[in-house]
């Protein structure tokens, strides 16, 4: 066939006869402004990349700790300045040629994201609280992430003073991933967001300075996993797009309400075949459930927690549930509402084995990071309960859960970053035994962390718990409250336990000492205190501005 002929045949089947002159290419219409906080942290962390590479290593961590800082600080002003501007409200709209959703939960979300990354920056900036190596600062992260553990190479690197400052560009590649997955408004951005957040946080979770073997073994475990749930999100994604013909929420949504008449003939055969959009719908709920940490897609949360470098633990547990969760959220309330009937059974038991499967497991255990990844477990199961309200109070209320809690639990990481033996951290539960009486402060302050994460009155886990439990009675799931109030005191033992062995056993003479750490970790410990304190005393403004922000747009 000439080449003539085949350019004939491909302008027909375009629909563009040779005659007619083709139709103008339309460029794209992207709305930058409302997109500032996702190109802020991107440009700023793309700069960070070329810090890695022009500046002399001596300037490198001031530099990269200055440009993430402002990054999440300037960020997190443009979110502020886009919910004053209405975008939340009056001004909700689909941005970037339908991508991108701009509304209440998307800046809420992302305010939250930014915040809590913000504060956790702080304790990767750390450098006090080992005692200096050969007359350097060292911080939590390898002198050379390259080096294989326990080799010249590294030793050499550590004599040296080579500190691993490719941590905050990294840190800023994830965020970007996290303020855009809640927001996706369609399945591909939907996956690009998750593997932009997913990718840097495997190589964050094996650059651990000490106990190096456990760190790396911690983000191959990760990553193994993580590209299961990626495969999962990914097909159910191939199976809507054949089942609605398209990958926009809206589309499907129509499809799945049957308000789309008009058939794409290239899809005649699949389209609205029910068996597609249940399958489809449960591996892309598998894929974030997987992320959120919920029952039996936890596996990776305990072993990852205990063996990544403590700032990146508190940093993952935060800021990772509460972009997970926003996608969720938006996933069922806005794709899939027309499915209720299908998936609420199924988050019914997935929240109850979540709650009690997390509670339960946790008092077993003897190291502290793999207990507070139980209890992760154990609230990812509470915010469900929420998830499966079906109301407008159900999302109000997982938002206020998710910026409480993310708080509380950077705080509490904070903590354990300071708790140290001979051997760095002393995470093993025995090792805390007496701290109250060695250094009254920090115990007490981690008594607050644990009091709110049980949920006792006057903290903000109080509030939070009341506010998700109501809307799950409100919305028909009273069931679920019940199962949900004895988890709540399934796990208020084994936080007690931890504030007793702190203040009424006696202090070990061969036991940690409690670092004196610089006001990097003092801002995030203190700011993790004042939210808790603050939400639970007087949690009603930012409970109104949860339900102001609690409407998803459509």
């Amino acid at each position: 066939m000439s080449a003539t002929a085949v350019h004939s045949l491909w302008t027909m089947a375009g629909g563009v006869t040779s005659a007619a002159p083709a139709e103008k290419f339309k460029a794209p219409v992207i709305e930058y402004a409302q997109l500032a906080p996702v190109l802020i942290v991107i440009g700023v962390a793309v700069v960070g990349v070329l810090v890695e590479a022009f500046v002399p290593r001596r300037a490198r961590y001031y530099t990269q700790v200055f440009l993430t800082v402002v990054a999440l600080a300037a960020a997190f002003a443009a979110v502020i300045g886009l919910a004053a501007g209405g975008y939340g409200t009056t001004k909700a709209h689909i941005a970037a040629m339908g991508a991108i959703a701009i509304d209440g939960p998307t800046l809420f979300l992302q305010g939250t994201i930014l915040l809590t990354s913000l504060v956790a920056v702080f304790t990767f900036a750390e450098r006090r609280l080992d005692p200096a190596a050969h007359g350097n600062h060292v911080d939590s992260f390898a002198a050379q992430a390259a080096s294989v553990p326990g080799s010249d190479s590294e030793k050499a690197a550590v004599r040296a003073g080579f500190t691993t400052t490719e941590v905050f560009p990294l840190v800023l590649f994830s965020v970007a991933g996290m303020l855009v997955f809640p927001a996706a408004n369609d399945l591909l951005t939907l996956f690009v967001a998750l593997e932009v957040f997913s990718l840097p946080l495997y190589l964050l979770c094996a650059v651990a300075r000490r106990k190096r073997l456990m760190s790396q073994e911690a983000a191959v475990k990760y990553f193994l996993l993580g590209a299961f749930s990626s495969a999962f999100l990914l097909f159910g994604i191939a199976l809507l797009y054949g089942y609605a013909g398209s990958v926009s929420y809206a589309t499907i949504a129509n499809v799945v309400d049957g308000s789309v008449t008009q058939i794409d003939p290239a899809l005649a055969d699949t389209m609205g075949n029910d068996a597609l959009l249940l399958i489809g719908g449960a591996m892309i709920l598998t894929g974030l459930l997987f992320k959120v940490g919920a029952v039996p897609f936890h596996m990776w949360t305990p072993d990852v927690y205990q063996g990544a470098p403590t700032p990146v633990t508190g940093f993952m547990a935060a800021a990772t549930k509460v972009a997970a969760f926003g996608a969720l959220l938006r996933l069922l309330y806005v794709v899939l509402p027309g499915l209720a009937w299908d998936w609420r059974p199924v988050m019914w038991a997935v929240a109850i084995v979540t709650m009690l499967g997390g509670a339960i497991v946790a008092i077993t255990q003897t190291d502290i990071k793999r207990l507070l990844a139980y209890s992760s477990i154990a609230h990812a199961g509470f915010i469900l309960a929420g998830v499966i309200a079906t109301t407008p109070d159900g999302i109000s209320s997982v938002l206020f859960y998710l910026g409480a809690y993310s708080f509380v639990t950077v705080g509490a990481f904070a903590v354990v970053t300071l708790v140290r033996d001979a051997g760095g951290e002393a995470t093993h539960l025995s090792k805390w035994a007496g701290l109250g009486r060695r250094s009254p402060l920090v115990a007490a302050v981690f008594a607050v962390f644990l009091l709110a994460f049980a949920g006792i009155p006057l903290t903000s886990g109080f509030s939070g718990k009341f506010a998700v439990f109501k809307a799950a009675a409100d919305g028909g799931a009273g069931g679920l409250v019940v199962v949900g109030v004895i988890s709540s005191a399934i796990a208020a033992f084994f936080y007690i336990r931890v504030i007793v062995l702190m203040f009424f056993s006696e202090p070990k003479a061969d036991g940690p000492t409690v670092a004196v750490p610089s006001p990097l970790t003092m801002t995030t410990i203190g700011v993790g205190v004042a939210v808790t304190l603050v939400l639970g005393l007087a949690p009603q403004y930012f409970l109104d501005l949860a339900s102001q922000a609690g409407v998803f747009v459509r």
